[in-house]
């Protein structure tokens, strides 16, 4: 008790000091050896025992986590490390590498300045590392290398010493190729990894030594003397000589960037209001006594203290009972207990100045991505935009009826909690609709309602969420409100693919300013008049107003955006979500009296015009696909590209590398329920496999009636699908 309570104070002393201070990100693929490495971090800081680390697991507390053997919630520590002397403050995220939980990994990019991308020296890159490689350069965090594992290398494969050598120095230059293409400005200025300047380790986590080229000069201990090393089963000794620990955190101290270094470019990236404004200055320079602005980036519920709001303070200094404002929501918040975390356990303490993650409690209408801040009217920083999309729901139910009240609690908790889930009440039949990035998300999503929360439920099994799309243009077509008074002229057309990107990206949103965002879509290619007139972004979906002085439509423009929001959230075609569509106001006609213009009236036409024009425009359905990675022996491999091709899948590149062959494919999502069993009795087991989200792409002609039939019969719908003018004639 007494090393941790020592721990907490050093901890303390360290947080005022901004250039003392490395906010960090571990990130990789899955089995990479995240968590293993984290273990080894912890030990040298004297927070776990050293004999246990690689093994303790520390930072995945969840019994889940431990059960399943993989990180599923990111977790944060922050602990000290000397260097030269002095000593430095590391506030580390954990995160996990399964592609379910990529948005925690996307979550905790923004509360960082660096990532230490961490990359299993057999297996070389995988999908999920260029994944998380992204999201680190897109968020502006500057990457370090681990190699992990070099001892598998030597013992399992037997390559020689040069043979390690070369292939170590082929993993870099891959890692170097993919930051180069991925953001080729943070390339230029330097954000490349090399191990002569001591920006790449090596060494393997589970029997805790690392080396580096600083390193080396420091102990004398080359790449010829590890080989050995590790030949003669001595890891422990090398472990004593070259603790992984210093390896690694030399590095991140070195290399990685302070808040104050930091923030200057990471706020820039991430808000949009004024650089030269008060607030805009106190963030740049991460100053303690300026207004606070903070991000939140993850929500828990703590059974004692309520939820607890994570996040980055970008300046400022958090207190207990001060009040706070938070984006989005009237009234003020006042802050409770302010704290930082030690892997699972929150530690109170007085005050955390700017440049720290900081945990709160107290922040009541806080969600993930909101801004909170003591100024009454500071510009919101972005929403976190997430790579992937739900696109596996499930239907759940409480068993006993007794529960009911307290599931729709539960189910609000857990989507506050994790916002990469979507939920929704299905009105016609009384379910509750689960979406989330896949199988594995929602069955642990589930266990945790019936474990963490108390409440026992029933699933269905999982259907796929589609999307509906319009294939082109329509209009204008005439929607007139129920009393005849108001009449909407609507065109309809499929949203090019550069402005989809945009609005996926994150790049263009309505939080950011006009001009800037009318620049963007002119460059993405959309007409001028086009880019002035966009009042509201639904998912991927736009509305632009092309009208010209017309009376009192401003004062109903919220209310025609309702209707607008309806249709994309359910679409004419089945109720599904829609993508991609371009909604163009062209004319209206509008009653003077404000009584004959209420919700009512213009919802209904609104909503009416658009169900009516995308049907004329061709309304069609896409489906999503999972790209899908499977790394299998030659012998299997027959068994594997035929198991995709008969779901429906493409073979998409394949490529050998010794015995084993790695084939890339892309697979639709309804396809891939199961996929575990079935590859493993494909291939005798011995396959090894992961999936990425790819998109959505429109289903085989041959199916899209069967699709839209299953899918209105499972919401209880009409079997036929309404046609335009039996949507008009409605109102």
């Amino acid at each position: 008790m007494g090393r941790r309570k020592k721990m907490v104070e050093r901890v303390v002393s360290l947080m005022k000091n901004p250039e003392h201070i490395r906010n960090i990100g571990i990130v990789a693929h899955i089995d990479h050896g995240k968590t293993t490495l984290t273990d080894n971090l912890l030990a040298g800081a004297g927070m776990i025992s050293s004999e246990l680390s690689g093994s303790q697991l520390f930072m995945d507390s969840d019994e889940e986590e431990q059960d399943r053997g993989i990180t599923i919630d990111s977790a944060n520590v922050s602990m000290v490390h000397e260097y030269n002397g002095e000593e430095f403050l590391i506030n580390l995220i954990d995160t996990p590498g399964h592609v379910d939980f990529g948005g925690d990994v996307t979550r905790a990019m923004r509360a960082v300045d660096g990532a230490v991308v961490v990359i299993d020296a057999v297996e070389g890159t995988m999908p999920q590392t260029e994944t998380v490689l992204r999201q680190a350069l897109k968020e502006q965090v500057q990457p370090v290398l681990f190699i992990n594992k070099v001892d598998r290398l030597i013992n399992e494969l037997q390559v020689d010493s040069q043979e390690m050598q070369i292939r170590l120095g082929k993993l870099i230059d891959h890692v170097n190729k993919l930051i180069k293409g991925m953001n080729e400005e943070s390339y230029n200025k330097g954000w490349k990894v090399s191990a002569s300047d001591g920006t790449v380790a090596f060494g393997s986590a589970l029997y805790n030594w690392a080396i580096s080229v600083p390193m080396m000069e420091k102990t004398n201990i080359g790449f010829a003397d590890v080989y050995n090393y590790c030949q003669q089963e001595r890891q422990t000794d090398l472990a004593q000589k070259c603790p992984l620990y210093e390896a690694v955190n030399d590095m991140v101290i070195r290399h990685l960037p302070n808040p104050v270094t930091a923030q200057p470019y990471r706020v820039s990236t991430i808000w949009h209001g004024d650089i030269e404004s008060d607030i805009g200055e106190q963030m740049t320079k991460a100053k303690e006594d300026g207004d606070l602005a903070f991000m939140v980036t993850d929500i828990r519920l703590d059974p004692h203290a309520g939820e607890v709001a994570t996040g980055r303070l970008f300046s400022g200094t958090f207190k207990r009972g001060m009040e706070v404002n938070i984006s989005g929501s009237p009234g003020k918040n006042r802050v409770q207990q302010v704290g930082i975390y030690m892997g699972s356990e929150r530690v109170e303490v007085e005050s955390i100045p700017a440049g720290n993650i900081a945990a709160v409690t107290g922040l009541k209408d806080a969600i993930v991505g909101s801004t909170v801040t003591t100024k009454d009217d500071m510009t919101p920083f972005e929403s976190i935009k997430h790579v992937s999309e739900p696109v596996v729901t499930v239907a759940v139910e409480a068993k006993h009826m007794k529960d009911l009240p307290k599931l729709v609690e539960v189910l609000r908790q857990v989507n506050k909690e994790d916002p990469t889930l979507s939920v929704t009440l299905n009105e016609e039949t009384g379910e509750h609709l689960l979406s989330g990035m896949g199988e594995l998300h929602l069955e642990v999503i589930g266990h945790r309602i019936e474990r963490d929360k108390g409440v026992e439920i029933s699933t269905s099994p999982p259907i796929v969420v589609y999307r509906e799309a319009i294939q082109k243009h329509a209009g204008p077509v005439e929607g007139k409100s129920p009393n005849r008074h108001n009449k909407f002229y609507i065109e309809v057309e499929p949203l090019e693919p550069e402005v989809i990107d945009l609005i996926r990206s994150g790049e263009i949103s309505m939080r950011m300013p006009e001009l800037e965002r009318r620049n963007k879509l002119i460059e993405a290619g959309m007409d001028k008049e086009e880019a002035k007139g966009l009042v509201d972004i639904c998912e991927s979906n736009i509305y632009l107003d092309q009208t010209k002085g017309i009376q009192h439509l401003n004062e109903t423009m919220e209310l025609i955006l309702e209707g607008f929001e309806e249709v994309m959230q359910a679409g004419p075609l089945a109720n599904e979500p829609c993508m991609g569509v371009k909604v163009k106001l062209v004319d209206a006609k509008l009653h003077e009296d404000t009584i004959h213009r209420g919700p009512a009236q213009v919802i209904p036409a609104s909503r009416q015009a658009i169900q009516a024009a995308m049907l004329m425009g061709d309304a069609t359905i896409l489906e999503p696909y999972q790209k899908v990675f499977i790394y299998v022996p030659q012998d299997q491999m027959g068994g594997a590209t035929k198991l995709i091709q008969g779901k429906r899948g493409i073979i998409l590149n394949m490529s050998s590398e010794g015995d084993m062959t790695a084939v890339e494919s892309k697979a639709p999502v309804a396809e891939l329920f199961g996929f575990a069993g079935d590859i493993r009795s494909s291939t005798e087991g011995r396959a090894m496999w992961s999936t990425e989200f790819a998109g959505f792409e429109p289903i085989p002609s041959n199916l899209i009636q069967e699709t839209i039939s299953m899918i209105r019969e499972r919401k209880g719908m009409k079997n036929e699908i309404p046609k335009p003018q039996d949507i008009l004639e409605t109102v």
